[in-house]
């Protein structure tokens, strides 16, 4: 069974820093992009931040920054580096990506999700 598994949120004070990790885990042959989405309460889902297997990065304008996403292929795990948050900041945190499985199809998986609260 494959599955992303995120870890890593909390309680944060504005200013301060957290790391997210997503690990993912099953019969996967090749992991293609991992991203990070977010969604406020009564907002929509936004993308956070996305990494290519290639190691390119692209970010949303609101976390230029502050923000840093990497990828450990080794591990199958993709993190989230957060610096200077902002109450604004405050979501569920998200991470996705595009996975080979050993059927030779292409999938995209959903992890779980983690709040992040930034408040003083």
């Amino acid at each position: 069974q494959v599955q992303l598994v995120e870890s890593g949120g909390g309680l944060v004070q504005p200013g301060g820093s957290l790391r997210l990790s997503c690990a993912a885990s099953g019969n996967i042959v090749s992991i293609y992009t991992m991203a990070w989405y977010r969604q406020a309460p009564g907002q929509q889902r936004e993308l956070v931040a996305i990494i290519t297997n290639g190691g390119s990065t692209n970010y949303a304008d609101s976390v230029k920054g502050r923000f840093t996403i990497s990828r450990d292929n080794a591990k199958n795990t993709v993190y989230l580096e957060m610096n200077s948050l902002k109450p604004e900041d405050t979501a569920i945190y998200y991470c996705n990506s595009n996975l080979g499985l050993s059927d030779g199809f292409k999938y995209l998986y959903w992890g779980q999700g983690t709040q992040v609260t930034v408040s003083s």
